[in-house]
């Protein structure tokens, strides 16, 4: 049976001693960072910090900086009261909500950018993007403090970056990705999948399937090429568009490959009406 307590803090100070006092006790704390909307992803995600701490914090915070001018921010779905009964029920110990004015105080002019791993694929179609989870995830975690942080693999190209922060900032937390879950017909769990109108719904697994039969046939040793180009005239034909990327990927550089001749990372992001949906896919040696 779940502990339904929970912690509630908005301000720094009282949960970094409630964190100190943790971890005074010997307890180890594990950080789940999520913008809300919260569903059996970041769920799973809690079922992991359990498993891996003694004490959970959930951070909920919708972050300005890692939205563009016209993406949906304003829309972003929100409803925190359901949120943090979901904690509860799930075992968190404390859910950390800052406002804005928290994160980013009259005068704040700092940002932390990260080369490379940035570059490309979610980094050249939303310019200013990585460098907004950057800054707001080295905050977190500096106000926190855990031990450990969890980010779901849904995301790969942000936890590549984040876990580059982490490196080169020299950052005291161990960062892990959890695998994607997945819908029973494959799509993966998303705060967005609310936005699909059911005609949207049910075409939106096509891109899990594409990624899927890509894998397939880098496993059976085929050129990138030709399994990207007929992916991705799978997906319009599905009517996705425009599909943004589709890509093969070192799965720890990010750097372009022909060839599964070492661990891959498949990647995909595409329109499905007004949705954008992301998805990607490890891919199997042959």
């Amino acid at each position: 049976m779940s502990d339904t307590s929970l912690i509630r803090f908005e301000a720094v100070a009282p949960l970094r001693a409630q964190v100190a006092a943790w971890r005074a006790a010997g307890e180890r704390v594990v950080l789940v960072p999520t913008m809300g909307a919260l569903h059996a992803g970041h769920l799973a995600l809690v079922a992991r910090a359990r498993e891996l701490g003694r004490r959970t914090v959930a951070s909920i915070f919708v972050n300005p900086t890692q939205f563009g001018p016209t993406e949906d921010f304003s829309r972003y779905p929100r409803d925190t009261e359901t949120d943090l009964a979901l904690l509860a029920e799930a075992g968190a110990d404390a859910a950390y909500l800052p406002d804005v004015a928290t994160m980013y105080p009259p005068g704040f002019s700092t940002r932390v950018e990260v080369d490379e791993v940035s570059q490309g694929l979610c980094g050249a179609f939303r310019p200013g993007h990585f460098s907004g989870v950057a800054t707001v995830v080295t905050k977190l975690l500096n106000q926190v403090q855990p031990d450990i942080a969890l980010f779901g693999e849904k995301d790969y190209q942000q936890l590549l970056v984040i876990r580059r922060a982490v490196r080169d900032l020299d950052l005291p937390v161990e960062i892990q990705g959890v695998p994607t879950l997945r819908e029973a017909d494959g799509l993966a769990l998303s705060s967005r999948n609310r936005y699909l109108s059911p005609e949207e719904r049910r075409a939106a697994p096509r891109l899990h399937a594409v990624l899927a039969s890509i894998a397939r046939g880098l496993a059976a040793g085929a050129e990138a090429g030709l399994l990207l180009a007929e992916g991705r005239a799978e997906l319009e034909a599905a009517g996705f568009g425009p599909v943004q990327y589709l890509e093969v990927r070192d799965a720890e550089t990010l750097a372009p490959v022909e060839r599964a001749d070492r661990p891959v990372r498949i990647l995909a992001a595409a329109y499905l009406g007004r949705t954008r949906l992301i998805d990607n896919l490890a891919a199997v040696t042959p």
